[in-house]
């Protein structure tokens, strides 16, 4: 019988994995008043098996960061309680999950001031504005976006502590941990890199200071749930929205040393950009997180153009313990399971990502054989 490295056991701190296949965090915008749904529900308890980690979809830390419609947070008592119910419904089925939470800073398009208090600007760590955007949805329209105020100094330790607030909230909620979302140009990544980061007090010049606004956020998450139950997700090779790092590798080297000096569970990172390999003019994914997986001594998660094959070679190689997928766990609700047998995958539809559908493109992809979900509903009533 052939053997599938990704689907062997694997032991994360103290929870015990049937494989090392991971539901990535995935934004889908449909958590209307930013709140968790019944179809939200169902999404989540249609990818839960037995041992399977899955990560929720980013959660805001207040309401002052919302800049996408229609998705969730942990900022309030009513979301905490909404979340219970999604979070009860995915242990039902034995898996094991986290929430990852978020601040996306000045990554505000222009018209999404109604999802700001009073339609206040958006704050970043910069007073720079981001360059116009061609959007990930299907429309691939060009997004504007909005000239943001810089935080002072003296609001750093607010905004720590609502990640603080919502870490104790997660918890409460029932989440197994949580993943700080420290990636993709938003909040954390723009205090980070040095294409962004054009401050002058104690969180700019040296590497050091440019990382001490993430290294402060990660102790204090870390001191609220625990760092056993804690992970990061960094992407210091991205550019998403003008944020990029003159040394990405020395920025996420120096970032996972806090890590290791607090013990944080696991680091999520995801690779560049697709290439073309020269051999065959087919795309390829880089590998180039190697330094970072010899670097972090907790388990190592990596995300990106993963296939099953891919994965597989991740894993057997000891380039990786897990592997994240986004796209095609989206598109097969039962992906460990189809991996196992090595069967043909539902095809995304890429237009229905970002739309607010509660069924089309988010819990109507077939499974091998046909389940009636409806009982899950059942679960709110």
């Amino acid at each position: 019988m052939e053997t599938t490295p990704l689907l062997t056991p694997y032991r994360m701190g103290e929870f015990n994995l049937a494989h090392r296949v991971v539901l990535a965090p995935l934004t889908r915008c449909r958590s209307y008043g930013n709140l968790a749904q019944p179809h939200n529900l169902l999404y989540y308890e249609q990818r839960a098996a037995l041992g399977v980690l899955l990560i929720a979809e980013a959660n805001a830390v207040s309401e002052t960061v919302r800049r996408y419609p229609n998705v969730p947070g942990l900022w309030s008592e009513e979301q905490v309680e909404a979340w219970k119910l999604v979070v009860d419904a995915v242990h039902a089925k034995g898996a094991v999950f986290f929430c990852q939470i978020w601040h996306m800073g000045h990554v505000s398009p222009t018209g999404t001031s109604h999802f700001q208090p009073n339609g206040q600007a958006p704050v970043s760590s910069t007073d720079k504005q981001v360059t116009p955007q061609v959007s990930h949805d299907h429309e691939r329209s060009v997004l504007e976006f909005a000239a943001p105020p810089r935080f002072e100094t003296e609001e750093i330790p607010h905004v720590v502590n609502d990640f603080r607030i919502v870490a104790r909230n997660a918890i409460r909620a029932g989440f197994d941990g949580l993943e700080i979302h420290a990636s993709n140009g938003y909040m954390i990544d723009q205090f980070m890199k040095d294409s962004v980061n054009d401050r002058t007090d104690a969180c700019s010049g040296s590497l050091e200071n440019h990382c001490s606004f993430a290294a402060e956020l990660i102790a204090a998450v870390g001191a609220e749930v625990a760092v056993d139950r804690l992970g990061v997700r960094l992407s210091p090779f991205s550019d998403y929205v003008d944020c990029v790092d003159s040394n990405p590798e020395a920025l996420a080297l120096h970032v996972i040393g806090s890590m290791n000096g607090l013990g944080v569970l696991y680091c999520h990172v995801v690779e560049p950009r697709m290439c073309v390999n020269e051999n065959d003019g087919k795309l390829m994914i880089p590998h180039r997180l190697l330094p970072f997986r010899k670097a972090f001594k907790g388990t190592f998660m990596v995300n990106g153009g993963y296939d099953r094959g891919e994965g597989d070679k991740a894993i057997a190689d000891g380039y990786a313990d897990m592997v994240a997928y986004g796209r095609l766990f989206l598109a097969n609700p039962d992906l460990p399971e189809r991996f196992r047998k090595n069967t043909s995958l539902n095809k995304y539809d890429r237009s229905t990502f970002y739309t607010s559908d509660p069924v089309v493109g988010y819990t109507d992809y077939p499974f091998i054989f046909f389940r009636e979900p409806a009982t899950a509903c059942a679960l709110l009533y």
